[in-house]
């Protein structure tokens, strides 16, 4: 079958894909093989493929491809994730679009348009990621919310809960106003805001100001005393209890036993004392809002004050606050800055810099907010989780991870596990009346076992009786069990699969979710299978546009992964993204590296088209062909020990470009040409039967080293270099990893040479511009200390003979390779003209050159002012110039006098 002269992905990508899903080479079963397992980070089940995704799974792909070719079992779990808040709000805004409102629905109802939902949209990215060329087991395909994943996260917390290590409680959380639900620590992202600081009026109260003594009070005016409480949010003073200053201040010493009144709101509130005031932060003055910030909760715990909830889940204005009910936070702060100032009571305003906290799902300033919600204790999972990475039990790539991790762990707080949605999990406890009357609640895995359990409570319970809990569980609740789920270790601890494929291998994931996700995982792995989950992680870097910016769909920044596959096909795309991706570095994503994955693309087709376009002979095998044979397959065991070592240490950019150079320096360019049949009178000759055989072995090997990374274009090369079975693929050849002997190292050694001394004679040509079809011959002054390799230097310089000399002739150019010096005759080769007009120009370029450089020596300025090194710089730049303009001149004269 005759090759096309250009290599099209779109005709070859389709056709191989399926062949490997039809003869189910992706799939995995335990047998006696060493496994090796990696289980997808779940993406969003509704998601779509972005440039995270692709750099991501592309390094799945590559570690478990060369794990399959190195005769392991490789299984690769495909699954998604429910994501609870950002498909609950897709849906709250189809349903929105239709004129329909969550609050209106049951629960039930609800429900059945996220699955809806979920049905119509979820799975698109899986079959993305087959565009990638993901060699994933997808009859594994797993989902956090399908019936064996949701079983087993019933049971986890039912277990936990027994364990004493979940609890309900009233504590501060955070809020989010837009998806109207509590948010765990990790789940906030912190922003450097340009923000205002508030100075607002707090008078004291009239009955306090007789007790004032003039010459402390800080600030009086026409109205009597008042003091000044800086504050970036005033639209949370109709929450505050109380005033608070460090009793160390001596400047706010006045105003100790007094009672101050909320500016607007009237209300008469204490001035209280405690450490805990920076005497520094503004005026001193703290107003102190325990409903509304954590700082502030432990303040009003610990010296008894109100607690006041001026906020609506949805963030607008409560009837708690007595002002401003019923609109939206942010309108408030802009409203109140204004009223205050109207009423007197604004001292100034300031620009200030601060960092606010952000819902990470919905993008909106979260809310301290005082509620009742489920915790993890996270101490007993931070004592088991923390070792394991510190003793190298679990390794981290790259090690500066360790620390990170290390910091959270050791200042980790109870992990809030509660949501307040109908996507998701659904907690199950069951609250009832008990026998005295009083509200309790079970915790059960099912609505029967919780019936039997609240009967011990009360006998007279009956199943209408018990409300099950509306709140769902933080998605990571389930995402923490994945590698543990997704082969049913939970529910069935002991089965065949988890013994097998457990602990998994490699973790491949983004530094961004360490805590939501890598750290919860090891937590989980020790807890339930008293071992690690996997035993690398290798976190990737986060993919920026040129500007350095995180690349997303807000800032249009993000090209379409689905986009540039169909413009470079996906081995062009695959290897574009690895040329960047050193492990837990920041990937400046360039188009242009997608395009020069395309290049190589067709250079290994090009090689490939070369190769099967010679006509073979049973024929000598020429000298230089039996070295070049010996050396490549020196090469290619220094390469493929190289590689294994790369791989060890997951550098897996350098692995690729180890094998880029390989496969384009050192086969294309000097291999190839090597051995490459001569050219008599315009006809090719053929090649010698036994470099062929040896030149396809080298390219099967190749191909073998390729696929990992360029799976497509490896698989139908090699499926066209040999005969093969229905079924077989490359992706299930063995890559041999054979040891290179010392004889073979110094043979590698010295092409290496080789190449310098081809080289040299090629630059003698260019300098000289003689054309590579003149015949030269070659000097070696001194010992010919490579004349074993003479027939190979001779074929690669196009020479007629190689001379050993005691001097080289007077006519000869000569080059140095190490210490050792060889020279090329150029005779009557050299155009005179043309040397002549090379010289003229470079001496035009360097008179140019010289009047800059004279003219910033003229400046007397410059030479009085300027360090003494720069002045003698330049005065070496311009006797350096009029050496080289004297030199070329001569030669001019002696090129003319031939």
């Amino acid at each position: 079958m005759e090759l096309a002269s250009k290599y099209d992905p779109q005709d070859v990508e389709s056709k191989w894909y399926e062949y490997w899903l039809n003869n189910k080479l992706f799939s995995s079963k335990p047998d006696g093989r060493e496994p090796y397992t990696v289980v997808i980070p779940p993406p969003n089940v509704t998601g779509v493929l972005h440039m995270g995704h692709m750099l991501n799974n592309t390094i799945q792909d590559i570690l478990v491809r060369r794990a399959r070719m190195e005769g392991k079992n490789a299984c690769w779990v495909p699954g998604t994730d429910h994501a609870s808040i950002a498909t609950e709000a897709k849906v709250v805004n189809k349903l929105a679009e239709q004129g329909i409102k969550k609050t209106d629905m049951t629960r039930d109802e609800f429900l059945g348009h996220a699955w809806d939902w979920t049905n119509e949209h979820g799975g698109i990215i899986l079959k993305q990621l087959r565009k990638l060329g993901c060699s994933c087991d997808w009859e594994r395909t797993a989902f956090t919310m399908d019936e064996t994943r949701s079983k087993g996260v019933i049971k986890v917390f039912c277990d936990l809960y027994k364990k004493g290590l979940v609890y309900r409680g009233v504590r501060m959380v955070n809020w989010d106003p837009k998806a109207q639900t509590a948010l765990s620590d990790e789940e906030v992202i912190y922003k450097d805001e340009h923000s205002k600081l508030y100075y607002l009026k707090y008078r004291v109260v009239e009955s306090d100001c007789k007790q004032v003594e003039e010459g402390n009070v800080m600030h009086k005016d026409e109205n009597g005393y008042y003091a000044v409480v800086a504050t970036t949010r005033p639209e949370t003073i109709m929450g505050d209890s109380a005033m608070c200053i460090n009793p160390e201040d001596v400047k706010n010493t006045w105003l100790k036993g007094k009672h101050v009144i909320v500016p607007l709101v009237n209300r008469e509130i204490p001035v209280i004392e405690d450490s805990y005031v920076d005497i520094q932060f503004g005026t001193g003055c703290l107003k102190v809002t325990p409903a509304h910030d954590i700082n502030d909760h432990a303040l009003g715990l610990k010296h008894g004050l109100e607690t006041i909830d001026i906020f609506n889940d949805n963030g607008t204005i409560s009837e708690a606050a007595g002002l401003y009910v019923g609109q939206d936070r942010m309108d408030v702060r802009k409203q109140i800055a204004i009223d205050l100032q109207n009423a007197g009571l604004m001292e100034k305003i300031e620009d200030y810099d601060n960092k606010v906290g952000f819902s990470e799902r919905t993008n909106v300033p979260i809310e301290p907010k005082l509620s009742t919600q489920w915790f993890l204790k996270m101490n007993h999972f931070a004592d088991i989780a923390l070792p394991p990475v510190m003793d190298d039990e679990i390794e981290f790539y790259p090690k500066k991870y360790k620390n990170t991790y290390r910091h959270w762990l050791e200042n980790i707080k109870d992990w809030c596990i509660s949501r307040q949605l109908w996507w998701g999990h659904r907690i199950p406890a069951y609250y009832f009346v008990n026998a005295e009357g009083k509200n309790d609640f079970v915790v059960a895995e099912s609505a029967d076992e919780a019936l039997e359990m609240a009967k011990k409570k009360n006998a007279n319970i009956k199943a209408e009786d018990l409300n099950q809990e509306s709140d769902c569980l933080d998605t990571w609740f389930s995402s923490w069990l994945w590698p543990i789920s997704v082969f049913d270790g939970v529910n069935n601890p002991d089965n065949e699969e988890i013994n097998y494929y457990y602990p998994t291998s490699d973790l491949v994931t983004g530094p961004d979710i360490i805590f939501f996700w890598v750290a919860r995982m090891i937590m989980a792995g020790y807890e339930y299978r008293h071992t690690f989950p996997f035993k690398h992680v290798y976190f990737t870097g986060i993919v920026r546009d040129g500007l350095g910016r995180k690349m997303s769909k807000s800032l249009g920044n993000s090209p379409d992964p689905i986009k540039l596959i169909e413009k470079y096909g996906a081995d062009g795309v695959r290897m574009g993204m690895m040329l960047s991706a050193p492990a837990g570095n920041d990937i400046l994503f360039d188009e242009s590296l997608c395009e020069q994955g395309r290049n190589f693309n067709n250079k290994i087709w090009n090689a490939f088209r070369l190769i099967k376009g010679w006509e073979t002979a049973d024929i000598e095998q020429p000298e230089a062909s039996k070295i070049a044979v010996k050396w490549f397959d020196a090469k290619l065991k220094e390469v493929n020990a190289d590689m294994q070592e790369q791989f060890k240490q997951y550098r897996i950019s350098e692995a690729l470009m180890t094998v880029y150079r390989l496969f384009w320096d050192e086969f294309s360019s000097w291999y190839l040409e090597m051995i490459k049949p001569a050219y008599i009178d315009g006809n090719a000759q053929p090649i010698d039967k036994k470099t062929f055989d040896a030149t396809i072995k080298f390219l099967d090997a190749l191909l073998k080293m390729l696929h990992p990374f360029m799976p497509f274009i490896t698989e139908e090369l090699w499926q066209q270099i040999a005969e093969r079975k229905d079924g077989e693929s490359i992706m299930c050849a063995t890559l041999e990893i054979p040891t290179i002997t010392s004889e073979e190292s110094k043979l590698a050694a010295d092409i290496e040479t080789v190449k310098q001394i081809v080289s040299g004679i090629r630059t003698v040509r260019n300098q000289k511009n003689i054309a590579p079809k003149e015949v030269l011959e070659l000097q070696t002054v001194g010992e010919n200390k490579f004349a074993n390799y003479n027939d190979v230097i001779i074929k690669m310089a196009n020479l007629s003979a190689i001379n050993t000399v005691a001097e080289k002739t007077a006519d000869a150019s000569g080059f140095m390779v190490g210490t050792d010096e060889y020279a090329v005759p150029v005779g009557n080769l050299i155009d005179i003209e043309a040397e002549i007009e090379k010289a003229q120009a470079q001496i035009q370029h360097l008179e140019g050159f010289l009047i800059g450089i004279r003219k910033k020596l003229g400046n007397e300025n410059f030479v009085a002012h300027a360090p003494d090194a720069v002045v003698a710089l330049e005065r070496k730049k311009e006797s350096d110039s009029e050496e080289k303009i004297a030199a070329l001149k001569q030669t001019i004269e002696e090129l003319k006098k031939k």
